[in-house]
């Protein structure tokens, strides 16, 4: 089967949420399928790094965000009713590059990642093409709970978007063959905005043994929080954490240290380093592992969520035991919440953290250990994918 996968970041390295998803979906529908990857990049290096993906005989084309070029056209745009995300996405040259692959090799079926690759396959040369849009979470719903949280300009900026995008997704979840989220919540809130549509669960996984420590628990009171630290509910989060929580921590205990371990720290992420020597941001890392396997605790202290914090799972199989909020607990598969401690009130955060930190490393190892993550490997999640693709090429020889 043939099979045109289109993303709107590369999923190479798998080093964050989105990437982790996409990269794990190719590495299984190319073990069974023939499938060529269509990928965004929005800087040189990442279009360097499809070089990896080739290397691993994987055919990809990326295509370049004018990044500068989008957000001028966005704000000039702004009164219209055209989602922003479809706006900072734009690449000109992508609709001539899939033309010229479809000319030479016809895809049976489309797997589009988010909504906001979905514009390309509802238009030629693609609209004869069925697809399945993976997406993973419900933007509009985010952007909904954005506004709530922000003040004006950016108050407006969100819940418009939150409406435009809304009114695009119950359109693409309508139009596709079907459509994957990757937890009920979410299914709800598509359904809720798009009743009729076809929409399925496949929750995210994990590489058990890629995150499974070699080496016994570490003994150090190191706190580890990893992510992408320009994204905006770890940047909160963190700064929330560090202001609220952390004081009382240290308190409790003064040798304890917290690690932010993460690409794109924001300056008020690195002031957070500049005024407080416990605190480390390490900026970008070539592989998080090392740095949940030296932790003794792990937080995700999001205020905001949706869909399913890889980093939970991660820390978990890396044998870590993880505290964090209710909305990251919302997302979480039932069999990862034995390994968590979990709550928003920051005197509780604190206190949770400092009886971690007073255990011994077997004891929080054991803790961690009580999420049963062995159902949650990436190809028992994704094994319901290709036959969900097929069934779409099917349909669609059917209709002809």
């Amino acid at each position: 089967m043939r099979i045109l996968y289109l993303t709107h970041r590369l999923p190479y390295a798998p080093d964050r949420g989105d990437r982790i998803r996409a990269y794990h979906t190719l590495r299984a529908l190319s073990a069974q399928a023939d499938v060529h990857l269509v990928s965004l990049v929005h800087d040189r290096d990442e279009e360097r790094r499809a070089l990896s993906l080739r290397d691993a005989g994987m055919r990809v084309t990326t295509v370049m965000v004018p990044r500068l070029r989008n957000m001028a056209r966005a704000v000039a745009l702004l009164p219209s009713r055209q989602p922003l995300t479809h706006l900072l996405l734009h690449a000109p040259a992508a609709r001539a590059r899939i033309a010229s692959i479809c000319r030479r090799w016809r895809p049976d079926a489309a797997l589009v990642y988010c909504s906001g690759m979905a514009p390309l396959a509802m238009a030629a040369p693609l609209d004869g093409i069925p697809f399945v849009l993976d997406m993973v979470d419900v933007d509009s719903a985010k952007w909904i709970a954005y506004a709530r949280t922000s003040r004006a300009p950016l108050r407006w900026v969100y819940a418009r978007e939150a409406k435009c995008l809304a009114r695009f997704e119950a359109a693409a979840a309508r139009r596709a063959h079907a459509t994957l989220v990757v937890t009920e919540r979410e299914r709800l809130d598509l359904a809720a905005i798009a009743p009729g549509a076809d929409i399925r669960v496949i929750g995210n996984g994990i590489d058990l043994d890629s995150f499974r420590p070699a080496g016994g628990p570490s003994a150090i009171p190191r706190l580890v929080f990893t992510g992408v630290f320009n994204y905006r509910p770890n940047e909160r989060g963190a700064l929330w954490f560090a202001r609220e929580v952390w004081p009382a921590v240290c308190a409790a205990r003064p040798d304890a240290r917290l690690t932010l371990v993460g690409a794109n720290p924001t300056p008020a992420i690195r002031a957070l380093s500049a005024a407080d020597p416990t605190i480390e941001v390490t900026g970008t890392v070539a592989d998080v592992r090392p740095w949940l396997w030296s932790a003794s605790v792990a937080v995700a202290p999001l205020l905001e969520a949706r869909g399913v914090q890889n980093k939970v799972l991660e820390a978990l199989a890396a044998g870590v035991p993880m505290v964090t909020t209710p909305a990251v607990a919302a997302g979480l598969p039932d069999a990862a919440l034995p390994g968590c401690r979990v709550t928003a009130d920051p005197d509780e955060y604190a206190r949770l953290v400092i009886d971690l930190l007073s255990r011994t490393a077997d004891e929080r190892r054991a803790i961690a250990c009580r999420a049963d993550l062995s159902s949650l490997g990436w190809d028992q999640r994704l094994a319901p994918l290709l036959p969900l693709m097929e069934s779409a090429a099917v349909r669609d020889q059917g209709l002809r």
